[in-house]
């Protein structure tokens, strides 16, 4: 089952592993179906986070002085600013788009339905039809790579695999008024999931120095080559939209280290920081400006932040019972909201998208109709309930004025001191909806009845609208889910337990933290997060308690929403831990008995040609030859380089003697920069390049040009040890090669440590641990038998001959 498992993730047979699990050729063709037919610049590629030491490499870190470390670390940090801007901005826009346009719709149907209640049903459905239309059309015509929240495309990124279009401009520009059409219409949808992706794609960007395709770009702004480098700017990018969407710079943070990366430094942390403060920044002043009347309908709604710092002061144990309950039911809806999107995505993308755009296009408006019909229909079931006797200082009004946000929605009722609760969470944006239901002061504000009907109902659009060809989140949805049935929990509680003192908001706020736990299995970040937005730190060991029963009873059943959704997309993650069954199994059984494709280190130009034509291999060991004429690996060569060779033919030579010279005389080489590949993935294909006749009677060398240490494991070695270092160096490849004959030296953790210089000393250098024992009298018996015990590095050093 393993060797299945792996069968399209190995290259190489006995030197090298090259790839990620499932192959990179081709297209992903339905759910995690790879269709191999079609050009891999279409499909999903891995990363090469690695740096390539090679002969360009290092010639241009040899000219590099003081200077430009000052200058590269400067340029990372101010890139961090714009991302900050940028993001901020962008969510700015977002937000302030989705109030007006709902803020306008609700102020001209309640306006509409005081004179007929069936043209204002009619507006109502036209004017979501036409938000909703508008923004499947962009996605199906402009930027399909944008539907969706686009976290699980992220998650692979920064896991190694990349996916064409995905922080393009163009899926920038979808994602970004997409989000606008489909929250603004009305959809069981969110815009915080695409603000993740909606940073990524502005750090991406930048990174770049914009878009070439649409001339939006800067040659100054093009200081990140590296696919190492984007990977940094785009874990900022993700942390900043979380932080934008929520208002939470420490869950932004939290939340890119938790949920998106899979490998961390502590100097990407203080830039992540920085980047989420910006943020924080840019919102609040934003907002501060909003206040002033600036921006139409915007009120308090928009950005995320539910304050419940009035709300229950207290809490006994006695409660403890009804809130590890609600864990419980999280988990247990979080689960089977997980496999029921499974069901449905796998149908739809089966069946239902195959038939093309059109189709997109049609399901989408149905969903529209469908989900207006419901919210305008439903309430009209509910009968109207008197106003409560408010407080004096109360700032609740019942019932609330006709088009704004706020409690108590007075709904097609016969009397003007009556509300409906069911319109009151229908008629509002989800975030004044959630505002609503976690609100305290407004006991049996809603009803058991309306609060269960509303459950099934937006449960059920949620399922059936996520996975549509529309920017979708469900970061929002699951917390209105998850606050009606706490707070319909609290309902319970209170009639039980008959204190005043208990709030049903705080109920309210607790389910919608176990049903994200239940659903996307977060635990620190979704904490933080939900403290950040709720204000109140009082309530921080509850939610602590929820997301650990939620998460524990959600993963008795499945994996987590992002984990699921990038399975069925065909995202080839590592997750964190590798399968048990790793254990028993070696890295030369994982590579099979498939032939090695190597090249000789002096290549004709037309075998190159011919081999990269004939295969999608990604990376070529390098095989020379000693002087008793046993072959030896001496690097590995990338695909993509050769491809600049070709391109270039810089280097072609009539003798395929190697060339001895590292410089001098051949000084005209590609610069490093011009081997990385551009952000869109596609880079250059073999199909490109034109080579005359007497091009392919050249030769090649490529000693200058391939990784000459590449990472390499015996044999032998477990898979589960193979697995744990590749996706913790974020690897591409991975050379298995026969047991070493002999050691030539033990790195241990003393021997990477560099000794200052000081004016009694020597001059600074590393030292070196020697099996031989040149150095032995210099430490201790104990140092040295602890540290040959446990070598760090042992064997990585050593020649490996055949």
């Amino acid at each position: 089952m393993l060797s299945n498992h792996f069968e399209n993730g190995t290259e190489t047979a006995r030197f090298a592993w090259s790839r990620l699990p499932h192959s990179d050729d081709g297209e992903f063709d339905g759910v995690g179906l790879l269709s191999t037919t079609t050009s891999n610049r279409n499909g999903v590629e891995s990363l090469d986070y690695e740096v390539i030491e090679n002969y360009a490499y290092r010639e241009e870190q040899a000219q590099r002085g003081q200077l430009f470390v000052i200058y590269n670390a400067s340029v990372k940090w101010f890139f961090a600013l714009l991302i900050g801007i940028g993001t901020g901005l962008a969510a700015v826009f977002i937000n302030i788009s989705v109030e007006n346009f709902a803020g306008w719709k609700f102020a001209l149907i309640f306006n509409i339905i005081q004179k007929s209640y069936l043209a204002g049903c009619l507006i109502y459905i036209l004017i979501n039809l036409a938000l909703v239309f508008s923004s499947v059309y962009i996605i199906t015509q402009f930027a399909p790579a944008a539907a969706g929240s686009g976290i699980p495309e992220i998650k692979g990124y920064l896991n190694g695999v990349d996916i064409h279009g995905i922080l393009l401009f163009r899926t920038l520009i979808g994602k970004i008024f997409g989000s606008i059409g489909s929250v603004g219409g009305g959809l069981a949808l969110g815009k915080e999931g695409p603000l993740v992706h909606t940073g990524a794609c502005i750090a991406s960007l930048l990174g770049q120095g914009g878009s070439t395709k649409y001339h939006l770009s800067s040659r100054w702004l093009q200081g990140f080559k590296s696919e190492r480098d984007r990977r940094d700017l785009v874990t900022c990018g993700c942390a900043a939209g979380v932080a934008a969407a929520f208002r939470a710079p420490v869950g932004g943070v939290l939340f890119a280290l938790e949920e998106v990366t899979s490998w961390w430094r502590s100097q990407l942390m203080w830039r992540v920081f920085f980047t989420s403060a910006i943020v924080a920044v840019v919102v609040r002043v934003a907002m501060g400006w909003c206040k002033s009347g600036n921006c139409g309908h915007f009120g308090s709604g928009g950005f995320i932040i539910w304050d419940i710092s009035d709300g229950q002061e207290d809490y006994s144990f006695e409660e403890l019972l009804p809130m590890a309950l609600i864990g419980v039911i999280g988990g247990l809806l979080g689960a089977l909201f997980n496999q029921l999107t499974i069901y449905v995505t796998r149908w739809r993308r089966n069946y239902l998208h195959k038939k093309g755009n059109r189709v997109k296009i049609y399901e989408a408006c149905l969903i529209s109709v469908l989900t207006s019909v419901i919210s305008f229909g439903l309430p009209l079931l509910r009968n109207c309930s008197p106003c409560p006797v408010s407080d004096p200082g109360s700032e609740i009004e019942c019932p609330r004025a006709p088009g704004v946000d706020g409690n108590y929605v007075n709904f097609y009722c016969s009397k003007d001191n009556e509300y409906n609760d069911l319109a009151t969470i229908f008629f509002n944006t989800q975030d004044d909806a959630i505002r609503n239901l976690f609100s305290a002061k407004t006991i049996h504000e809603f009803s058991a009845q309306s609060l269960l009907t509303f459950l099934v109902m937006f449960y059920t659009l949620a399922v059936v609208t996520f996975g549509t060809a529309v920017p979708a989140g469900q970061f929002v949805p699951g917390i209105v889910i998850g606050s009606t049935y706490g707070r319909l929990v609290g309902i319970f509680t209170v009639n039980h337990y008959k204190k005043l003192n208990i709030e049903e908001g705080t109920y309210a706020l607790l389910g919608a933290a176990s049903f994200l736990g239940g659903s996307m299995r977060m635990t620190v970040s979704l904490c933080v997060i939900m403290v950040e937005i709720t204000n109140n730190l009082k309530f921080l060991p509850l939610i602590m308690l929820v997301l650990l029963i939620s998460k524990a009873v959600g993963d008795v059943f499945n994996e987590g929403l992002y984990e699921e959704q990038a399975r069925l997309r065909g995202i080839p993650l590592l997750e964190s831990k590798p399968k048990y069954e790793m254990r028993k199994v070696t890295a030369r059984e994982v590579c099979g008995n498939q032939k090695v494709l190597s090249l000789p280190r002096v290549v004709k130009v037309a075998d190159v040609v011919s081999i990269l034509q004939s295969n999608k291999h990604n990376g070529f060991p390098v095989i020379d030859h000693t002087r008793n004429g046993e072959p030896l690996v001496i690097g590995l060569m990338l695909r993509s380089h050769l491809l600049v060779l070709l391109q270039s033919r810089i280097d072609f030579q009539h003798s395929p003697l190697p060339c001895h010279s590292t410089g001098g005389s051949r000084a005209i080489r590609p610069n490093y920069s011009e081997f990385a590949k551009p952000v869109s993935s596609k880079g250059i294909s073999i199909n490109d390049i034109y080579l005359s006749s007497d091009d392919l009677e050249m030769y090649i060398d490529l000693a200058p040009f391939l990784n000459p240490s590449p990472y390499v494991v015996p044999e032998d070695m477990s898979l589960t040890k193979v697995y744990n270092l590749f996706r913790q160096l974020g690897l591409r490849h991975i050379f298995v090669v026969p047991r070493a004959s002999r050691v030539i030296g033990v790195i241990t953790r003393k021997d990477l440590l560099i000794e200052e210089e000081t004016e009694d000393s020597t001059p600074t250098e590393l030292q070196s641990t020697s099996v031989r024992g040149q150095r032995h009298e210099r430490r201790s018996g104990v140092e040295n038998g602890a540290d040959l015990e446990r070598p760090l590095l042992n064997g990585l050093l050593a020649q490996h001959q055949r």
